[in-house]
């Protein structure tokens, strides 16, 4: 696993388009949370950086998508996934390292946002005028909601041999599991307690208490059984492949 999980974050972090990707993650949060939007740091009047946590998930649905891509896309197209799956390797490891390295590279993105934080702790009126414990909570929910993102580009990467074929159904399984459910629990036809439900099914509903900073059991839980979920699936794919 060690092996497959230098590997990948070799090859990412050698190429070009890995550093170009993180660049534009912290571009675009940057952008929105001090320059563009109305609500931004200057113009908010109250020591918070929700507008970070606020704008991920959407930066995300480009950024993960373009981590996950070559995971065994890239390998099919090269005719290497074979050579990979005959080495004393169990499919586990091989699944498990490239996880790891793609969540190696999202940390790495998330980690000069911790700027933000500082930034906003600095001028607070008083200083250190931000609820730390809702930023920490608020930055779990943000890598969780990565973990997510990064299990659904592993398989989706391990369903075509086409690098962006990958990328464009990962970005669209990410915005369906995130936003579509809250679009079909607003239907008239779910009223009452279903309608919670429902929501309660798509990713946004938990991301949402969990970038409150309210860390709460049940969300954490559906986030590592998504997690797995997903995990399985690339798993199941891999395996059957071989067979």
């Amino acid at each position: 696993m060690i092996s497959v999980y230098y590997k990948e974050l070799k090859n990412f972090l050698s190429s070009l388009t890995g550093y170009i990707a993180i660049i534009i993650f912290l571009v675009v949060c940057s952008l929105f949370v001090w320059v563009i939007t109305e609500n931004n740091l200057f113009n908010y009047n109250y020591a918070s950086i929700a507008q970070l946590f606020d704008i991920a998930p959407l930066v995300f649905i480009i950024l993960i998508p373009g981590i996950t891509m070559n995971a065994f896309a890239e390998e099919k197209q090269n005719g290497t996934i074979e050579f990979l799956t005959t080495k004393p390797l169990s499919d586990f490891q091989i699944i498990s390292g490239k996880y790891l390295a793609a969540m190696t590279i999202v940390f790495l993105a998330i980690l000069p946002t911790l700027i933000y934080y500082y930034s906003v702790y600095q001028l607070g009126s008083p200083k250190g005028n931000i609820d730390t414990g809702a930023v920490i909570g608020s930055y779990v929910g943000l890598f969780l909601l990565a973990g997510i993102f990064a299990a659904i580009g592993m398989f989706m990467s391990i369903l075509t041999s086409n690098q962006i074929a990958a990328f464009i159904l990962t970005a669209f399984a990410c915005f369906f599991f995130y936003w579509i459910f809250d679009f079909i629990s607003e239907l008239p036809a779910f009223y009452g307690k279903v309608d919670d439900i429902i929501k309660g099914i798509g990713i946004d509903y938990h991301y949402t208490n969990i970038s409150r900073g309210r860390i709460d059991t049940r969300d954490v839980v559906y986030f590592l059984s998504m997690i797995l979920f997903f995990l399985w699936l690339t798993y199941v794919t891999l395996d059957k492949r071989k067979w």
